[in-house]
Formats: C-alpha cells, structure tokens, sequence
C-alpha cells in the first residue's frame, strides 16, 4: 500500500508522458517547448481532445477550429452569467468559482466548459471590484480575451504571449490530484461538467493548485528579510517547507518552469520580480548545502507561475482560478479517456480498525 499512490500504475493514458530524469514533459509526443513555439493554448487542446467523440471533440482537431470554437462558446457563457453571478455576490472566489461550474447543464460540450471557466473567472474578479461583465471576443485567443475581459482592453503582445505560454505547458500534468479526481468522476458514466465540478473542487487545495498565491507570498517575505541566508538557513532547519521549492515528480530540471521563464523573460521590464527569484534560487541551494549537504530542493513550476500571473495583472486571489482555465483543458482530456474505457474505478482498502 502507499499512502499517497506514489508508484501506482491506475490508468494507460496517450495525453502526456512525464520523464523525470530527462526535465521533460510531452503531449501527444510533443515536447513543451514544441508545444510553446508552435501550437500554443488552443492547439494543445486540439492535441489532447482528439480522437475522443465527444461534442466539437474528434479526429483532425486543429489550432484555428479550437479557437473558433472555443470563442464562440465564451458568448454563449456570457449570455449565461445571468443564471448565477448574482448569488456568488459576497462570497469568497473559489465558492463563486464552484457556483459558476455547478450551473452547468450536463449536455455541457467540452468547448462549453473551458469558455465557461475562463468567462467566470473574468466576471467573477471584476465583480468583485464592482464593475460589470466585459463581453467577450470571439475571435481572440483565451489568453487574450480572458485578458481584456479583465482589464477592460487590450493587453500588451508580450501579456498575452506569457499567459499563453502558462496556460500552455500547464494544461495537462498527468495524474495529479484533480485530474485523477476527474477520472474518478468520468468513470461512474457521470457528465463532462461534474468531472469538472469534482476536479476544480480538489484543485482549490491550498498544497495543488492553490499554490501559486502563497507562492508569491513567500517571495515578499524573501525580498523584505534584512539577511537572507540565515532567513533561509532558519526555515530549512526548523523544517519548513518553502514554497515554490520541491516537487514530487520534477527532482531535477522543471520543464515547465524553464518555458514560463523565456516568457517572462520577453516581457522585458514587465517581468517585475524575476531577477530576484534566479537570486532566490541560488540561495535556497547554497543553503540546502550547509543545512542538508547532497540533498537538492530545486525550484518548481510555482515561482514562475506566480511571477508570470502578477505581472499580467493577476491579484493573489485570482490564481488559482486563472490555473484552473488551462488545467480545465486537461481534466477534460482525462474525462473523456476514462470515458472510452467504460471502467469505473474503485480501489479497495486495507482495515486496520477494531
């Protein structure tokens, strides 16, 4: 038995292959930095959506129609914001989050669900700041519309590029903790939106995908410390856990993290902190080699992530459900693999009780 399922094989998958010890992820046989430079967002998801029958989901999927698509279902998701925006008034994001997801009809195609995740995520900040809904375009990427659907105009090219970039190499990350749950879901023969539901329900964990912020956190309290070593030497020794650092899977080389960072880097001055955290990092491994000599605790996808959301103008609170519209590409992939097995999951367990 292992506690955490590390090690445990629980489903045969054609959507990505993680090689840990190479740094590398690929989708469909793609590796990342493909993905970045010549499919982006949309055609990722066209990668992973098909050959899966399922709504506007099939064979041949390409970049152009997925964004067509997935446009037009952003107008359609406006149009419902009516049914539930005004009951998420005064309640905190991720509830306004859950509600926006519940509403969903379960006749939900898997375009209607990525829209709908990237309109409520708009709406729901901006009426947080009392101001109105911006209807969405049609034409642009998600990346680009979710922006101007935020800030109310155009973001600058180098934004929209970096966001896309995150949502990009984010999409899809095997089976972590949502996306399992998502299959989980999927396997009872339940709809695409409930999988959703359930995975967007586990990913508001504050240790999966409710990391970003804290993130961003811990980089303040970093930056503000008169003496860095020893604020750093402190936490390792006591036993802390420095966010941003250490991953499961990724020991090494963060793939992920590398693609997010050339973004960041081409915002040029835009990028804000991202000079201090290449120094963050130095010092977190020249640390680990005086408090734990051999023992590495390389930096993961999180600092960048953090980095890449506030410097498009993305508030702490709003991360996690910014993550969740790329990640949202992915748990449906993963609902609609399940899906084609016709199996239901269910492990069993050891009692240890009276």
């Amino acid at each position: 038995m292992s506690g955490g399922l590390e090690g445990v094989v629980a489903a045969e998958t054609v959507l990505s292959h993680t090689d840990a010890a190479a740094g590398m992820v690929w989708v469909r046989g793609h590796d990342l930095p493909d993905l970045v430079a010549h499919h982006g967002f949309e055609g990722t998801i066209a990668l992973l959506w098909d050959g899966f029958a399922n709504g506007e989901t099939g064979e041949g999927l390409s970049r152009a129609g997925m964004t067509s698509a997935i446009g037009a279902a952003r107008v359609a998701a406006f149009d419902g914001l009516d049914a539930w925006l005004a009951l998420a008034a005064g309640r905190p994001l991720f509830e306004g989050m859950r509600l926006g997801l519940a509403s969903l009809p379960d006749t939900a195609a898997p375009a209607d669900i990525v829209s709908a995740v990237t309109v409520n995520v708009a709406a729901l900040l901006r009426a947080g700041k009392g101001l109105p809904p911006v209807a969405p375009d049609p034409a642009l990427s998600t990346a680009a519309d979710l922006l101007r659907m935020w800030h109310g105009a155009a973001s600058e090219p180098a934004m929209v590029a970096a966001l896309d970039t995150y949502f990009t190499v984010l999409a899809e990350s095997g089976l972590n903790a949502s996306s399992f749950t998502a299959r989980i879901v999927a396997s009872t023969r339940a709809s695409l939106a409930a999988a959703v539901l359930g995975a967007w329900c586990a990913f508001t964990g504050p240790i999966h995908g409710g990391a970003p912020g804290p993130t961003l956190d811990m980089l303040d309290d970093a930056q503000a410390t008169p003496d860095l070593d020893a604020w750093l030497e402190g936490k390792l020794r006591a036993g802390e856990r420095l966010m941003g650092f250490g991953h499961r899977v990724f020991r090494e080389i963060e793939p992920r993290a590398a693609e997010i960072r050339k973004a960041l880097a081409a915002m040029g001055p835009m990028a804000g902190r991202l000079a201090f955290a290449s120094h963050l990092e130095a010092r977190v491994a020249a640390a680990m080699d005086r408090v734990k000599p051999g023992r590495r605790l390389p930096p993961n996808v999180e600092i960048m992530a953090a980095l890449v959301l506030d410097a498009v103008g993305f508030e702490r609170d709003a991360f996690t459900p910014v993550f969740a519209v790329g990640r949202c590409a992915g748990w449906i992939a993963h609902a609609l693999e399940q899906q084609k097995t016709g199996r239901m999951i269910r492990p069993t367990s050891k009692y240890v009780g009276v």
